[in-house]
Order: C-alpha cells, then structure tokens, then sequence
C-alpha cells in the first residue's frame, strides 16, 4: 500500500524554492503601482502634455505670465465643462451652451452698459437669466420627452439668433472695472507690494497641507477596514510630486500677479460641485440614471427631475462662463462663445467621462480642460496654424473616447 504522504524529495524542494517571497512581494507592489497609474491616466497625460510643451517650447509654456494667463484664458471652458460633464453622466448632452453663453454676454451688456445698471446687479441678472434659459430646456428635455441632443440644438440655434437680436449685430463695451475683474482680475497685493505675493503662497501652502491630511486620513481609512492600499513609498512618491507642482504653481502665481478671480471661482465651482457629485443624493441619482435610467426608475429616483436641475445648472454655468469670456475681452461680441460647446465636450471626454454615462468626475474634467488649455497655448507659441491645432485637439477626443471604448471592452471580457 502506498504513503499518502511521501517524504519531500530534492525535486520537491527544488519546486517549492522557486517561489521566492520577496519576488511575489515585489510583482504584488508593482502590480499596485501599475493599477494606481491606470486609475490616474488622465493626470498623467497632463503632466506629459505640460513636460512635452515646455521642451518644444523652449520653456515658454512654464514662464509665471504664460501660467497665469492659462488659468485666465481657459477659466470660461472649465466652467463648462464642470456642468457638461454632470450632464454627460446622466447621459445627455447640450450643444447649446456656447451661443447661452454669448446671449447672456450681451444680457449683461445692455444691463451694465447700455442700462447703466450697478455692476452686481447686472451679474445677477444675468445669471438668473442663464437660469431661466435651462428651465426652458430642462422642461422639453425632462417632462415633454424630447431628447437633450434635439432641444439643445435648436437652443444653439434660438440663443445665438436671440443673441444677435440682443446686440443689434453690433459690439457693447466697456464695461466696469469691477465687472471686468471676473474675467482679468486678480487677487494681490493684499498685504503689501511683494516681489512674491504673500498671500498666494500662504493659500498654496495650504493647499499641501490638506492635500497631505486628506490622502493620509484617507489611507488610514481604507487599512482600518482591511482594504487594499498601494506600497508605503509609492503614495509618499505621490504625495510629493503632486505637492511639488502645486508648490511650483503658487510660486509662478506669486511671482506674477497673485491670484486670478477667475481661479478663486474655479477653486469654489469645483470644491462644491464635487461635494454635490460625490456625497450627496441628487449626485448619487445622477450617477444611477447615468448607468441604467430604467433601474433607477424602478429604484425611485425622479429622473425627470433630475434631470430638470441638471439643465437649470447648466444653464446657470453657461451665463457665468459667457459673463468670465465677456468680462475677459471687454467686449460683448456677435461672435462670443462659438465653438464653446465643443471644447465643453472635448474637456469632459478627454477627462474620462462615458459616451454612455454613468462615468465621470468633475476632477477629471477640469484636468480634461487644462489638457486642452495647453495644447491651444502650447501650439500657439509654436507658431502653429489654428486649422492643425483643430486637427490636433480633433485627434486627442478621439483616441481619448477610444481608450474608454477599449477599457469597456477589456473590462467586459470581450
């Protein structure tokens, strides 16, 4: 009868020696590392994107003027793309926010210049104009039936016709000072004239700090519930090149103008809006009904009105953006706000959102905008036409959208 358990033998043990702990442990490690990299793709291109510009560029692109006037240049986009990308979650879409925009621009003309009303009150106007734009959408949309591509289109339609009834196909300006400041403004000099501005340094520092106390909370977090984590020296590696660029970004600031008002009004756009999207239940049922709108009907969720307040929102968005762009160049123009939803759209795809929905983050977005921002700026200090900086910035959205496609289907097993 044989042992069921015979002695190990050289071969054995030769089998078993193969199986080194210390390269399991190093392929476990890697393997994170390599997880972690996927997830922050998006972060990664623009990083790529910033180094490759700053060497064709001669380091122009990283200059502290060329910094600043990034943030200033692209800020009315980023604006829209941080709505666009919430409707695009729900799985929709609006082709309209840029004529919206150049409606509203030339609503807060008539009010600030033509009108003489008080600055603020024309802003406010204005706004609740933009407002009521999106109640008028989100009602076909929501309650009549009519896809969102459909009504959205003949809004690009109605609010640029409205918008050059508005002007009278004409130009308004100039505006107030204070009026302008939202578009070229900046936040400096408040405690004194400073070869770096102090206080754009102190909010950068601040920054850092939470960043750190944040991502530390977070991973104590996810090891107390045996979640999980990536390698010690990984998330420290992490932490300190993210903590380097925001560093390297206040000093550009600091040693420039100080803070733009245009990126005080990001900062706070995109801290709320990523608390809506993220801990609460109207940003919860977005993410449902983008991932299945007949389960979340079943579920409970209103969608309709759901999505009735994302086109208010939107609405809203687009009269502050085309407010920023007018406020920028001074200037209510018959030509403001073309080609706005596009590049919305670009942002919010490049940024990771789903053709479907259900994916998408305003982070990613706003990454996906400043990706944009630097090929525009990049490209221009080349020298290089605008029709191949359109075929570039053409290129990038889809090999962007194909990259999600290709993800979903690996993801899918097929």
């Amino acid at each position: 009868m044989s042992n069921p358990n015979p002695p190990a033998t050289e071969e054995t043990h030769a089998a078993g020696s193969n199986i080194n702990p210390v390269d399991n442990k190093f392929t476990e490690r890697l393997s994170h590392v390599l997880s972690d990299l996927g997830r922050n793709g998006i972060f990664i291109a623009l990083v790529a994107v910033v180094v490759l510009f700053a060497f064709l560029t001669d380091g122009i692109l990283l200059r502290p003027q060329n910094i600043s006037n990034l943030v200033v240049q692209n800020g009315y986009i980023l604006v829209l793309a941080i709505g666009m990308v919430m409707v695009i979650i729900a799985g929709h879409i609006d082709l309209s926010v840029g004529s919206v925009a150049a409606f509203v621009g030339a609503c807060s003309g008539v009010f600030a210049v033509q009108w003489g009303l008080p600055w603020w009150l024309a802003v406010l106007l204005s706004l609740v104009i933009g407002a009521l734009v999106g109640v008028w959408q989100g009602f076909w949309i929501a309650y009549v039936g009519i896809p969102a591509f459909i009504v959205t289109l003949a809004g690009m339609l109605i609010f640029r016709g409205l918008a050059l009834v508005v002007l009278g196909n004409a130009n308004i300006g100039s505006f107030p000072t204070e009026y302008r400041a939202l578009g070229n403004g900046f936040l400096s000099n408040v405690f004194g004239e400073f070869e770096l501005d102090p206080l754009t340094l102190g909010v950068g520092a601040l920054a850092i700090v939470i960043l750190v106390v944040q991502q530390v909370r977070s991973r104590r977090g996810r090891v107390k519930y045996g979640q999980d984590v990536e390698p010690i020296a990984w998330f420290i590696t992490k932490l300190v090149l993210i903590s380097a660029a925001i560093g390297f970004f206040a000093y550009a600031l600091a040693s420039y103008k100080g803070i733009p008002v245009t990126l005080i009004i990001l900062g706070v756009l995109v801290l709320v809006y990523s608390i809506v999207m993220n801990r609460t239940v109207f940003g919860r049922h977005i993410y449902a009904i983008g991932g299945n709108r007949h389960a979340a009907e079943l579920s409970g969720i209103k969608t309709r009105r759901v999505d009735f307040w994302l086109f208010v929102n939107m609405g809203f968005l687009a009269a502050l953006a085309g407010l920023i762009f007018t406020a920028r160049l001074n200037l209510a123009g018959p030509k403001a706000g073309d080609g706005f939803e596009l590049e919305a759209i670009s942002a919010a795809f490049i940024g990771g959102a789903a053709v479907q929905g259900g994916v998408g983050t305003i982070g990613g977005a706003i990454i996906g905008g400043l990706i944009i921002g630097v090929l525009n700026n990049g490209m221009s200090i080349m020298g290089i036409g605008i029709e191949w900086q359109q075929a570039v910035k053409g290129l990038v959205l889809l090999l962007a959208v194909a990259f999600d496609v290709y993800n979903k289907r690996r993801s899918g097993g097929h």
